[in-house]
């Protein structure tokens, strides 16, 4: 019976793999994404009557965190080799304007609807956090593209600085976030533990959760980042071993600069995507860039697949049984409400279209970042209605990665023609 189980999962992976590799020649030029079939497929292996146990986030806590971080820190620093744009305070506007606005005001909002659905403040809190990160991956139609492909048309150098505003927003937006969320996930976890009065957590909440491991996080990122930097453009691969694990350093330079910062207690999300960006633009008209990108966009999409895969199957076997009326339209409230409400707020006052300006507020993406922290959080405290939570953002990301996956694309041509028509 072990030997057959084996043997189905291979035949899962196998699929799934071919997936990642077939797909994208069927897929991209339509109006659905990726993870909507990685998703089903999920349902599909672990629904029907072949012996796969299906996924139980809950039970399967720690095994939840650690697939989900991989799959974070790996999307991470994809995100960081592809922005050509290089980073300042004018040319990242829309981007602190989504992480200082539009951020906090989305996960007071979730949590509100939290506190609705009859969560206590703790765990509304949680769930708040947890909505945060938004997830380009689950919509690559929404990210920008390579190394160098800011604009078709241009040169490296102006399109260092000419990528699409909506891509460059969400993509950028994503960097930072997914790190910018852990403060507000450690709240939670700290009001859980020692209560809801901020004289039991608030010097050292600011201190240490808010000021050091954010600042410490950016500060390693750039060290190794730069150190990482030197190394790879060194030399260039000139035998056929080399030339064949070209672009590896990618992904050993996401584990050790993760595994280091969280060593040192900060935040390793933080850290990854800051040396991300240095890599890149310590060489930014090297054509090694595109290998480091492939590497690291091929790893993303193969965890992507098994996370969403998971995600399907942990569908099946009941995850969203728990969800109440309340909590069902808290779920949609969240995607359709909350997020595109607060990013417009945010960019109020902000010189750009309107059309770009609504674009980027609707396509808050949710996905494997929330599954990161609400298993991160469960392990860390206890908290009430756990099922519940789980139900309720499992939601929010199935919503999400269907809504967006299917709107993504044609949003993006009909942004596309309404500039050609304005040239």
């Amino acid at each position: 019976m072990a030997l057959e189980l084996y043997n189905v999962g291979l035949v899962v992976i196998g699929v799934a793999l071919f997936g990642v590799a077939v797909l994208p020649r069927f897929v991209s030029d339509r109006a659905v994404s990726m993870p909507v079939f990685f998703v089903a497929l999920g349902m599909l292996a672990f629904g029907l009557p072949i012996g796969l146990p299906p996924p139980d986030p809950l039970e399967q806590g720690t095994t939840t965190e650690h697939l989900a971080e991989l799959g974070v820190i790996i999307a991470l620093m994809g995100v960081g080799l592809k922005i050509d744009r290089v980073p300042g305070l004018r040319a990242w506007a829309s981007t602190w304007r989504l992480l200082a606005i539009t951020m906090p005001l989305s996960i007071v909002g979730a949590a509100l609807f939290g506190r609705w659905v009859g969560l206590g403040i703790p765990t509304a809190v949680l769930l708040g956090a947890c909505i945060a990160p938004t997830d380009p991956v689950l919509a690559s139609e929404v990210q920008v593209g390579g190394p160098g492909m800011g604009s078709e048309e241009e040169g490296l150098e102006e399109a260092a600085g000419g990528e699409d505003e909506v891509r460059f927003a969400l993509t950028s937006e994503a960097g930072l976030n997914d790190g910018l969320a852990f403060p507000f996930t450690n709240l939670a976890i700290a009001i859980a533990l020692v209560g809801f009065a901020p004289a039991n957590w608030i010097g050292e909440w600011l201190l240490v959760d808010v000021g050091y491991r954010i600042v410490v996080g950016v500060i390693v990122g750039i060290i190794l980042g730069y150190l990482t930097a030197r190394l790879v453009f060194a030399t260039e691969p000139d035998t056929p071993v080399a030339e064949s694990v070209q672009g590896l350093e990618a992904i050993a330079g996401t584990l050790l600069v993760y595994g280091a910062t969280e060593l040192v207690g900060a935040y390793g999300f933080i850290a990854v995507f800051v040396a991300a960006l240095m890599v890149h633009h310590y060489e930014r008209s090297h054509d090694y860039n595109r290998s480091l990108h492939e590497v690291s966009e091929f790893a993303e999409q193969v965890m992507m697949a098994f996370i969403m895969l998971f995600f399907g199957g942990a569908i099946v076997g009941g995850l969203l049984e728990s969800l109440t009326l309340e909590a069902i339209v808290a779920a949609v409230a969240i995607v359709f409400l909350v997020r595109p409400l607060a990013g417009l707020i945010g960019f109020v006052g902000f010189d750009r279209d309107p059309a770009e300006r609504a674009t980027i507020a609707f396509f808050g993406i949710r996905g494997i970042g929330s599954f990161y922290y609400l298993a991160h959080g469960l392990n860390e405290a206890a908290f009430p209605d756990a099922d519940l939570l789980w139900a309720t953002v499992g939601a929010v990301v199935l919503i999400s990665i269907v809504v967006h996956g299917i709107t993504a694309t044609p949003a993006v041509r009909w942004l596309e023609k309404r500039a050609e028509a304005s040239e």
